[in-house]
């Protein structure tokens, strides 16, 4: 063994030999080791319990130690009566999860002693999340396929009482409630608002929060968590990593604060944000032509896709683009840089995209006041000269998104990053064969759209889109529907404050983007 080899594996030693990563109970029956990334157990009654089994019969030797990942232990104590008690999770299967406990007397172990192991463990297991968050949670009823109030009850609620979070909970009655509540909401008063439904009901909560006065001051004070509950469940899928209710509680128990950004879309008199996309064309209409269809949760999705396919519809239209980068190379470089760490590419002053944007719009503002100004002016007003206006007789689909995941198994935006300042735009043509139409979408789930020919790719800040020749039609905003009126949309870098399991999204990104030199 070399001198350094050496010398690690004594620090390694040594560390796991210290008072408050190894805990002896019970004269040495139990012993609980805290390791680099698990908690390991050494007790003959907890070795009986995962003995492998077969046709419930005990097969083979007893495990010498039990390991635990810190990321399952939601919470650690010691009784009055000095019983250490940990609470944990256990995957039964990818969409399910329960929570159990471990008791230990302490027996002759000293309380100072255990209670810093006790501390220790904490801290190795929570690291940069918050321990017992104040949580408003809201569910809706009637999201998706409905059930929500018992994935709650069920899925959700225990996961987040283990973890000893502090719960205010209330179930919606009618649309519109979540905003009602988040334009009230004490912001002092709670840590998360955790939101059991679709996207729809996370639509409401950051729109509640953008009418208020102190708009920007409650949209990064307070931040915004997704227990999966509807069709498409986007904003956990890319968050949590999941679209299954128990292990996305665990995601939000364990989740870490992140900047996301927002997008302010104006149309009329009329001024909304939007934290997920923006869609015409076949897109839009899968989705809210088939409200009628919601007892098929995400499979309606699907439905919709395929009617509209085979109906050759096409949407003509004017389009008008403030382009950051025009094209896929310039996109997975991009995605690159963000994902290695590295610095976004600086303009003239020597500021990044989202930093320019800061200091044009943002920067003048104390945080306890609203929105930001739009710096490209409305929908009304005249557009900027630098902005480029493409006009598509025959549009397919024209679909903006802030994040990778719109539904399960439809990554779109591969390429999505949670705060890099820009919105990911992707458009195709409508004129398209059938049997090429059908390719393009079903590559979408194996993972080929982003490389499609057939599928134009950019990076932007702000654009326009001005419908043509139909006086109905659908744009849908996160899922909602507005008017089938022009409307315009810029990004807000970091405006918004999300949990998150890593600190970004948990899509893979855009093909090969590791490879690019």
């Amino acid at each position: 063994m070399t001198d350094s080899n050496s010398e690690f594996a004594a620090v390694a030693l040594a560390r796991e030999a210290s008072p408050d990563r190894v805990l002896t109970l019970n004269a040495g029956s139990a012993s609980l080791t805290l390791r680099d990334d698990v908690l390991v157990v050494q007790a003959r009654d907890l070795a009986k319990r995962n003995r492998a089994r077969f046709c419930g019969v005990a097969i083979g030797a007893l495990p010498t130690e039990i390991t635990f990942p810190y990321y399952n232990i939601l919470w650690a104590s010691i009784t009055p009566d000095r019983v250490l008690e940990i609470d944990y999770t256990t995957e039964k299967s990818k969409s399910k999860i329960r929570c159990e406990r471990l008791q230990y007397s302490l027996g002759n172990a000293p309380t100072d002693a255990a209670q810093a192991w006790v501390e220790t463990l904490l801290n190795n297991a929570y690291g940069q999340a918050q321990r017992r968050r104040r949580a408003k949670v809201l569910i809706n009823p009637h999201a998706g396929p409905g059930g929500a109030v018992n994935m709650w009850e069920h899925d959700v609620r225990p996961i987040f009482e283990a973890a000893r979070m502090i719960l205010d909970v209330v179930v919606t009655t009618h649309g519109g409630e979540g905003d009602e509540i988040c334009q009230a909401l004490d912001i002092n008063a709670y840590d998360v608002v955790v939101v059991c439904s679709g996207d729809g009901l996370a639509y409401e909560v950051f729109n509640g929060f953008g009418k208020r006065p102190d708009a920007r001051s409650a949209l990064q004070k307070v931040a915004i968590a997704h227990i999966p509950c509807g069709s498409g469940n986007a904003m956990s899928l890319n968050l949590n990593g999941s679209h299954h209710s128990g292990p996305s509680a665990l995601a939000v128990v364990k989740g870490v604060r992140t900047s996301i950004d927002l997008m302010s879309i104006t149309q009329g008199p009329r001024r909304m944000l939007s934290f997920l996309s923006q869609s015409v064309g076949i897109i839009a209409e899968a989705d809210l032509a088939t409200e009628h269809l919601r007892w098929l949760g995400s499979m309606r999705f699907d439905v919709g896709v395929v009617q509209r396919i085979f109906s050759k519809k096409v949407y003509p239209c004017d389009i008008s683009l403030k382009i950051e980068l025009e094209n896929k190379s310039q996109v997975r470089a991009h995605y690159k840089r963000i994902r290695d760490g590295e610095q976004a590419p600086k303009d003239e002053g020597g500021r990044s995209t989202a930093e320019a944007s800061l200091s044009t719009s943002d920067s003048r503002l104390e945080a306890g006041e609203g929105l930001p100004p739009l710096r490209f002016g409305t929908v009304n007003d005249k557009l900027p000269e630098d902005w480029e206006t493409v006009s598509y007789d025959k549009l397919g689909s024209f679909y903006c998104g802030n994040m990778a995941w719109m539904a399960p198994n439809a990554n779109f935006f591969s390429a999505a990053c949670i705060n890099d300042g820009l919105m990911d735009l992707i458009t195709n043509d409508g004129d398209v064969p059938v049997l090429k139409y059908v390719d393009l979408m079903t590559s979408v789930e194996s993972g080929k759209f982003f490389d499609n020919s057939l599928v134009s790719y950019r990076k932007v800040s702000a654009y326009r889109f001005t419908p043509r020749n139909q006086s109905d039609g659908y744009i849908s905003i996160d899922g909602e529907r507005i008017p089938f009126e022009p409307f315009q949309v810029e990004v807000h870098p970091g405006l918004g404050t999300v949990l998150s399991k890593s600190g970004r999204y948990e899509a893979a990104g855009p093909p090969h983007w590791e490879n690019v030199v």
